[in-house]
Order: C-alpha cells, then sequence, then structure tokens
C-alpha cells in the first residue's frame, strides 16, 4: 500500500463508526446499513477522486456513499421481515431525498451547506427536504415510549420531548430492573435508553432482557462513546445518540426509529 493510500485508510477508519451509524439510521438494519458502507469502502478503493475535490474528508466519504446509495441499489438482497417490512411501506409514502437530509443534519449534525455537498444539491432545496421530512415523519407514528435514565434532569428532558411529541410516556426507570419491571406492566412501542444507570446495572442488559419477553420494540441508546458501540464486532443497535445530544437529535431518532426497529441485541 503507498502513502497515499495508507494515509486515506487511517482517515476513512476514524469516520467509519458514523458512517456505519448513519447508514443504519438511514435503513433500520444493522445487516443492511454495514452492507451500504462496505459497498462504499470497496469503491473507494477503486477510485478516491472524492477527497480530492476540496471537501472535508467526512463530507467526502459520505459523499460517496450516496452515489452508491442513490445509484447502485442494495448490495446485498435482504429481505425485511416483521416491523422492518412495515416500516419500508412507511417509507415508500415519503417524499424522495427527505429522510436522508433529515439524518444528515439531526444526527450527524453537518450544516446545510455540508449537506448540499453530499448529496449534490442546492441548498435552499435542503433546508426544505429538512423541514418535509420532520412534519412526515413526526405527523407518521404516534406510539408510547419507556425511558430508560439515571440523571432526572436528562430524564425530565427527554420526557418533555417525548410529549411535546405527542408519544405517551410508560414510565422512567433508573435501573435495569426498573426498566424491566415497567416494560412488564405495559409494553412500550419504544425504549428510549442510557447505557449506564445509576446502580452499575446496564440499559444494554435491560432491553435485551424487555426484548425477550417482547421482542418487535424500536430502540435508541444515547451514549457518551457511540464509537464503542459501532465496532462492527457484535451485533449493534440501528440507532444511537451520541451525548451531549440535541433535541433536534432526539426528535429525529425518535421518529425515525417509528419508522424502523432494531430488535437486534447487544452483549453488556
Amino acid at each position: 500500500m503507498d502513502k497515499e493510500s495508507d494515509y486515506l485508510s487511517v482517515k476513512v477508519a476514524g469516520l467509519l463508526p458514523y458512517l456505519r451509524r448513519y447508514a443504519r439510521a438511514l435503513t433500520g438494519s444493522q445487516k443492511t446499513g454495514d452492507s451500504y458502507a462496505a459497498a462504499t469502502l470497496e469503491a473507494l478503493l477503486e477510485d478516491r477522486a472524492v477527497f480530492e475535490q476540496g471537501y472535508s474528508d467526512k463530507v467526502a466519504l459520505f459523499r460517496a456513499f450516496h452515489l452508491i446509495w442513490s445509484s447502485a441499489g442494495a448490495p446485498v438482497d435482504v429481505e425485511d421481515e416483521g416491523i422492518a417490512k412495515r416500516a419500508q411501506r412507511h417509507l415508500a409514502k415519503l417524499t424522495t431525498n427527505t429522510r436522508e437530509a433529515l439524518l444528515l443534519r439531526t444526527v450527524e449534525e453537518f450544516s446545510t451547506e455540508e449537506i448540499a455537498q453530499v448529496m449534490q444539491l442546492e441548498v435552499s432545496e435542503v433546508a426544505h427536504l429538512i423541514d418535509v421530512a420532520r412534519r412526515e415523519m413526526e405527523d407518521s407514528v404516534k406510539g408510547r415510549v419507556l425511558v430508560i435514565e439515571d440523571e432526572a434532569i436528562i430524564a425530565m428532558d427527554l420526557q418533555d420531548i417525548v410529549a411535546e411529541m405527542g408519544h405517551a410516556i410508560t414510565g422512567v426507570a433508573r435501573t435495569a430492573s426498573g426498566a424491566v419491571q415497567l416494560a412488564s406492566k405495559e409494553k412500550p412501542d419504544l425504549i428510549l435508553s442510557d447505557i449506564q444507570l445509576a446502580d452499575g446495572s446496564s440499559g444494554i442488559d435491560a432491553v435485551n432482557e424487555i426484548l425477550q419477553a417482547a421482542a418487535d420494540i424500536p430502540v435508541i441508546f444515547i451514549t457518551a462513546f457511540p464509537e464503542r458501540l459501532l465496532t462492527g464486532e457484535r451485533p449493534e443497535p440501528a440507532f444511537v445518540i451520541t451525548k451531549p445530544y440535541s433535541e433536534d437529535q432526539v426528535r429525529s431518532a425518535i421518529s425515525q426509529a417509528m419508522f424502523f426497529s432494531s430488535t437486534e441485541t447487544l452483549q453488556a
């Protein structure tokens, strides 16, 4: 490998967890999202020109992804089942490019100018797509949300966001055992969970136990270290929010998760 290729590999490696996070949120599936990410890396091995066009490294990588996403179709033949299949029916009703623009803005925190570069659109068009996406996603599905969070201020903030979106809150748990008890009393339509909880227990353990009893519940994990969950070495969630988060990130993830649901479990 020459020095230029080696340097590019180092740059891409540092950004790969975020591309994989975006791909999973976009597709609603670890397997499908990783397939798109892998196809992007394979394309870059053949042609690195996108990194020579004056964009930031992250914009260049995501632009390469969108060239694959928009023109090549699914890199592997994946058949959706259960809630993912139902989610695809919802997705078919959305305006073209709206989810991509919304995720790039709220989850990956690109500016509208950077999104325009990634998606090869005008800045004004990107702003319009984001507005349309917010309306369409938030109006599409309403449900019951279980919050697993041990920090009181954060828990209250999450409750406010959930309520303002029109969803009901089944309860707030500070520990893994408390979360399991709440879920057994009233099955949520969505789980919003921290990783490390008050008594040293794990939000991952809580979610795994809840899903064993009642599968097909979408899950959003919140963590200060998303790259630790996005290693490709084990099953991973489709939806990961980085702390500190913004309200837009939470609203977007909730709307997305009501469309696409990851019931894949994690090892604590």
